[in-house]
């Protein structure tokens, strides 16, 4: 599998309790790319927890991909906050009729993102639930979306005592 273990351990510890309790998951991702999804998917039988995902890329791209949701959105509308994560988190999950989601939102880099964030900066959530603030200190793009996601998924495992 070409996802590291970083990421492929805590997504599959998740999808397994998921799994034994007959739970589902939603995933909302932003600067990660789709790492989440892709290291969830990768667990055998994915289908019994996986509900869907979504790569909300811009604001214009929220507005859009969570039209549908009554989850009231943060105002003023900014990225990469914990308003805004724990938002993608409660919408993606009431979008995709998910008991549980994964969000996440950053500025991966190299440079800081349109609200003065420096790159290394993002926020994961998990609904219901707590979220967390990331500061990698980098703005090596890649490692930073490896980041996200790993931290991401680490808090959705702890979440469900994993």
């Amino acid at each position: 599998m070409f996802l590291p273990a970083r990421l492929l351990d805590p997504a599959h510890a998740a999808a397994a309790v998921l799994v034994e309790r007959g739970e589902t998951l939603a995933v909302a991702e932003s600067s990660a790319g789709g790492l989440i999804s892709a290291a969830l998917l990768s667990f055998p039988g994915a289908s019994r927890f996986y509900r869907g995902g979504l790569v909300v890329y811009t604001l214009d791209g929220a507005r859009t991909q969570l039209a549908g949701a009554t989850t009231p959105a943060p105002q003023p509308l900014r990225g990469a906050c914990e308003p805004f994560v724990r938002y993608l988190a409660a919408a993606a999950a009431e979008l995709l009729r998910a008991d549980r989601a994964v969000a996440e939102t950053g500025a991966t880099g190299p440079a800081g993102n349109p609200y003065g964030d420096p790159p290394g900066h993002a926020w994961v959530a998990v609904a219901p639930g707590q979220a967390e603030h990331v500061l990698t200190g980098s703005a090596d793009r890649d490692a930073n979306m490896v980041e996200f996601a790993a931290r991401a998924l680490e808090l959705l495992r702890r979440a469900l005592g994993a």
